[in-house]
C-alpha cells in the first residue's frame, strides 16, 4: 500500500455472510438483511459524498461460487465498476467475512477448504486485478474461530479450546494459500490483514499474567500468518496441547505471508479492566474509551513495525455517544502519528445500520435487531424498504475527511 503522507479515509459496509440455516438458527446475511443487494448504488453514493478515498467491502463467496468451479460474477462486476470507475473509491476487498459456501458441508474443517478458498481468491484476483489492489484474505480470524470453533454458533459448530484451535489452524492454512494465489494472479496486490484487537489492564498484580495472555491470544492469528510462531512463542504450549502438530507450525513458518498493512479493529466492548472475583476468576469490568486506541496502536507497532490502519471502529451508543467515540479515536490516531507511528488510515465501520448477530439465534422480527453503529441510522418504511437516514455524524465525519488528520 502507498506509504506516503496521504491519509486513507474510509468507511465500511457490514458484510457478514453466514448462509447456513438449521432448526433454531436463521441465515445471517448482512447484505440481504440490510437490502444492500438492492440499494448498493445509493449506499456507494453516500460513501462518495463523504469524500472518502477507500471502502471496506466484501464479496459474498457463497453467492459468486454456488458450486465448485462455477462462478457468477454479475452483481460484483456491476458494483466494483461503479465504485472504482464512476465514483473513484478504492475498495479494500474482504474475500472472507466469516462464512463459507453451502456446498462445503464441513465448512472450515472440510479437508478441501484451503484449496477451495485459494481457488476462489485466485479467481477474484484474476478477474478484478485491474480494479482492486487491496485485499483482506480473511476478516478477523480470531473472531471467526471464536464463533465457529469455541462457541459453536456458526458452522462447523465446534466448541471448546480444541475446537477453537482446529478452526483457527484451518483458517490460517486457507489464508496462506489464498494469499499465495492472489500474489501469483496479481503481483501488485497489497494485503490489509484485519484483526480484532483488544486492550486490557489491571490494578491487581495477580492478574498481570492474564493481561499478557489475552494480548498474546489477540495477536496469535497474525503471528501464525506471518510465520512468527516457534518454540519460543508464549502460546506454543497452548497450541501443542490442543492438537497442533509441529509440522503444521513449520508449514506456516515456511510460507510466512508478507503483509503491507495490519488492520486494527477496536470497539468499546473490546476490553476493559480485569478484576478478580471471590472465586479467583478474572472478569472484564467496564468498557474502553476511544483514547485506549492509542495504546493498542502503540502495542501493535512495537510488536510488528509495519504500517497500521484503523479498519473498524464505532460505538453502540446514541448519536452523541458515537460522536464522542469518533473524536476520541481520531485524537488517539493523531497522537500516535505525532510519535512517528505510521497509522495510515481510519475507517468508520459500519457506515450504516447493520443487523445484530443475535438475530441468527432468535425468532423475533428483523426490525428488533437493527443495530445503530453508523453514520446513517436505518428504519423500515411503510413499503418495507430499509431507508438510510443521515444523522449529524455524516457531516461530522465529512468535515474530518475534508480537514484531514492532525499530526
Amino acid at each position: 500500500m502507498d506509504q506516503s503522507d496521504t491519509f486513507l479515509w474510509a468507511v465500511g459496509i457490514e458484510d457478514t455472510f453466514i448462509p447456513q440455516e438449521q432448526p433454531g438458527l436463521r441465515a445471517l446475511e448482512e447484505y440481504e438483511l440490510t437490502q444492500h443487494y438492492q440499494l448498493w448504488s445509493a449506499d456507494i453514493d453516500r460513501a462518495a459524498d463523504l469524500g472518502v478515498s477507500h471502502i471496506r467491502w466484501g464479496i459474498p463467496w457463497y453467492r459468486v461460487n454456488p458450486e465448485p468451479g462455477r462462478y457468477e460474477w454479475g452483481w460484483v462486476d456491476e458494483v466494483l465498476d461503479y465504485l472504482v470507475n464512476q465514483k473513484g473509491i478504492q475498495p479494500i476487498v474482504d474475500l472472507m467475512h466469516y462464512g463459507t459456501p453451502l456446498w462445503l458441508e464441513r465448512s472450515f474443517l472440510d479437508p478441501d477448504y484451503p484449496r477451495h478458498v485459494a481457488d476462489y481468491a485466485r479467481a477474484v484476483a484474476e478477474r478484478y486485478g485491474q480494479l482492486v489492489r487491496y485485499y483482506t484474505p480473511l476478516n478477523e480470524p480470531t473472531v471467526n474461530a471464536e464463533f465457529c470453533g469455541r462457541r459453536g454458533e456458526w458452522p462447523p459448530y465446534r466448541e471448546g479450546e480444541t475446537g477453537y484451535v482446529a478452526v483457527l489452524m484451518a483458517l490460517l492454512r486457507g489464508m496462506v494459500l489464498a494469499a499465495q494465489a492472489i500474489r501469483e494472479a496479481d503481483p501488485d496486490a497489497a494485503f490489509v490483514q484485519v484483526e480484532a484487537l483488544g486492550w486490557h489492564w489491571t490494578h491487581d498484580e495477580r492478574l498481570h499474567a492474564e493481561v499478557a495472555r489475552r494480548a498474546a491470544h489477540s495477536y496469535l492469528a497474525f503471528d501464525l500468518f506471518t510465520g512468527q510462531v516457534d518454540t519460543a512463542h508464549s502460546l506454543w504450549p497452548y497450541l501443542r496441547d490442543h492438537g497442533v502438530a509441529e509440522e503444521d507450525l513449520s508449514w506456516l513458518r515456511e510460507r510466512a505471508a508478507r503483509v503491507e498493512v495490519l488492520g486494527v479493529n477496536l470497539y468499546p466492548w473490546s476490553g476493559g479492566e480485569l478484576v478478580m472475583d471471590a472465586d479467583g476468576q478474572a472478569h472484564c469490568h467496564g468498557e474502553l474509551t476511544g483514547h485506549h486506541l492509542a495504546g493498542v496502536l502503540r502495542q501493535a507497532w512495537a510488536r510488528y513495525h509495519i504500517p497500521l490502519m484503523v479498519t473498524e471502529t464505532s460505538a453502540r451508543r446514541d448519536v452523541a455517544g458515537r460522536a464522542r467515540w469518533m473524536d476520541e479515536t481520531l485524537a488517539a490516531v493523531a497522537a500516535v502519528r505525532a510519535e512517528g507511528i505510521p497509522v495510515i488510515g481510519y475507517t468508520w465501520f459500519p457506515m450504516m445500520t447493520m443487523i445484530d448477530w443475535e438475530y441468527r439465534s432468535t425468532t423475533q422480527p428483523l426490525e428488533d435487531y437493527l443495530l445503530h453503529l453508523g453514520l446513517w441510522d436505518s428504519a423500515f418504511d411503510e413499503d418495507g424498504v430499509l431507508q438510510r437516514h443521515a444523522t449529524p455524524l455524516v457531516e461530522k465525519y465529512r468535515q474530518y475527511v475534508k480537514l484531514g488528520i492532525r499530526n
